[in-house]
């Protein structure tokens, strides 16, 4: 295999195989949608235009601890309640990760914003793999503000971190808007599938983003971007914890409401990023109508749970 070339909304992606007994597999498993051509050497090319939609999901038992040994066989796909082939599977600890870290600094996080700034630097330098992941840190009060474009350097990362200041109102929906679309939608061909993250840390109490929330969700779902939220709020869960809860969820995420285990709940992002599936199908609806189609992945085992993003755009023409 050549190599891949990817865009997004679903990734759409051209698959080149050089012909010989991989390529002569994979165009019998894609169903011969496939147009040869000549290359230097002699040799076929041959190129497929797929449209994959892929899903990363995460398994617990009852006791919601995470399953990691499961395979295609033990996963039911469906869109919009009609069943779908898996095309491709796998377990996602391989795969590259693009994290964006977003931090609040308005003044309603003030006194707790040094534990917040460790544990952001503590949850980076235990997920980040040199020379495959990076991160970029964008922090946001009345603006957002990137602090550290995408680098795998702790020192740079961890720097940037350290610098912040407390003080403003809240913008978290459009920080949200601007790192999903400026920093998360697209990557250049070469980098191939990466996983998209975003953590956000904010009491979830927006009151000054031109944006709303449900644009920022769209715009997350749109850019493939999976939301961990973590609460900063002490006390009773209020009007921002809702918030919070409801990012996460409509993207696939988690959201973490004990402010006190800020340590804790990184780790449990680090857990389960590194236990990830990743499921792949062709669309049984071939329409280009840019509609938000519904997913619903369902174990075999029934005592099983899957957390997965409940939808995609489909492209338009």
């Amino acid at each position: 295999m050549d190599g891949f070339i990817f865009s997004k909304k679903p990734i759409l992606f051209f698959l080149f195989f050089r012909l010989f007994t991989g390529g002569l597999l994979a165009r019998q498993f894609l169903g011969g949608q496939s147009a040869n051509s000549q290359v230097a050497g002699g040799q076929s090319r041959i190129q497929v235009r797929v449209e994959l939609v892929n899903v990363l999901a995460t398994v617990t038992d009852k006791k919601n601890r995470l399953v990691t040994d499961l395979t295609k066989n033990d996963f039911r796909v469906f869109e919009d309640g009609r069943p779908q082939e898996i095309r491709f599977f796998s377990r996602e600890t391989d795969l590259p990760l693009r994290i964006g870290l977003l931090i609040d600094t308005s003044n309603s996080i003030r006194g707790r914003l040094h534990f917040e700034q460790q544990a952001a630097v503590d949850f980076l330098n235990a997920v980040l793999r040199p020379d495959k992941d990076l991160a970029f840190v964008v922090a946001f009060d009345v603006e957002h503000e990137v602090v550290q474009d995408y680098t795998d350097e702790m020192e740079k990362l961890s720097a940037a971190i350290n610098r912040l200041k407390a003080g403003g109102v809240t913008s978290l929906y459009d920080a949200v808007v601007f790192s999903c679309q400026e920093k998360l939608s697209s990557f250049p061909p070469q980098e191939g599938y990466v996983r998209r993250v975003m953590i956000v840390l904010s009491d979830g109490q927006d009151n000054r983003s031109v944006h709303t929330e449900d644009e920022a969700v769209a715009t997350a779902q749109r850019a493939e971007v999976t939301l961990f939220t973590i609460s900063t709020s002490l006390g009773e869960r209020g009007k921002g914890d809702k918030v919070l809860a409801q990012l996460a969820g409509a993207t696939g995420g988690r959201a973490f409401f004990e402010a006190g285990d800020l340590a804790e709940n990184f780790e449990e992002i680090t857990h389960e990023l590194r236990s990830q599936y990743s499921l792949a199908y062709v669309s049984t609806n071939r329409e280009h109508d840019g509609t938000f189609r519904t997913i619903t992945i369902q174990p075999v085992r029934k005592n099983l749970r899957v957390r997965a993003r409940p939808g995609y755009f489909a492209p338009s023409r």
